[in-house]
């Protein structure tokens, strides 16, 4: 199994891209999208010191029939958006790859995570460029699978400790920052991030090759 991370130059006229194109200190974070019929559904996650201008901006834009706004934090707002269905999942459908969410856009330039055999990883890039997506190829590597067992919560969780610095060194961000940012306690979030470095751990270490630990009695007798 292959692991690629790419960075894709979204074109003008999808409302993701203008809109992120227009304020472009605002994150976009794509959690779910389900493609329709003749439509696409998507729940995203927006970060920004301007929400308001954003949204409006988003309810303005021809390509969105819906725009409803599940949660707003002040500078954090869940919205939930029906849109024609977007390229990037025509080009995952064709290729035969999930596309591992969140999706992470800024700047009109999305990241995307993708995890198959090495021939469909490179068709999800043939497929892009056939439907005129231009990238960049961030890293392809032989995938370990650490986290495969993480819920959902978990996953979350994890993606914003790392996007927040939670696990820099040195740290930018404090374990009750990171507590108030995801809006749960800090026990909680603790106790979340103590379950989730567990399983990962363990994970990597069992598709490790296992070695005998030598000792210094062996490094004498040799």
């Amino acid at each position: 199994m292959a692991q690629a991370r790419l960075l894709v130059d979204l074109p003008d006229g999808p409302w993701v891209a203008d809109v992120s194109r227009a304020f472009p200190d605002t994150r976009f974070q794509v959690l779910t999208a389900t493609p329709g019929d003749d439509a696409g559904f998507a729940l995203v996650r927006i970060t920004s010191s301007d929400l308001d201008a954003v949204l409006t901006a988003m309810r303005a834009h021809e390509t969105l029939a819906e725009v409803s706004v599940m949660a707003n934090d002040g500078d954090v707002a869940t919205v939930q958006i029906e849109a024609g269905t977007p390229l990037l999942l025509v080009a995952a459908q064709r290729s035969g790859v999930p596309i591992e969410m969140p999706v992470a856009i800024e700047r009109g330039v999305a990241r995307i995570d993708i995890t198959g055999d090495h021939e469909r990883v490179a068709e999800f890039g043939r497929q892009l460029r056939a439907i005129g997506l231009e990238f960049d190829v961030e890293y392809v590597q032989q995938r370990i699978n650490p986290g495969g067992s993480l819920t959902e919560r978990q996953r979350e969780l994890l993606f914003a400790a790392v996007d927040r610095g939670y696990y820099d060194v040195p740290r930018r961000t404090t374990l009750t920052e990171l507590a108030d940012h995801v809006g749960i306690a800090k026990s909680t979030c603790s106790e979340t991030l103590q379950r989730v470095e567990r399983t990962i751990v363990r994970e990597f270490v069992s598709d490790l090759p296992r070695q005998p630990l030598e000792t210094d009695a062996d490094a004498t007798d040799s």
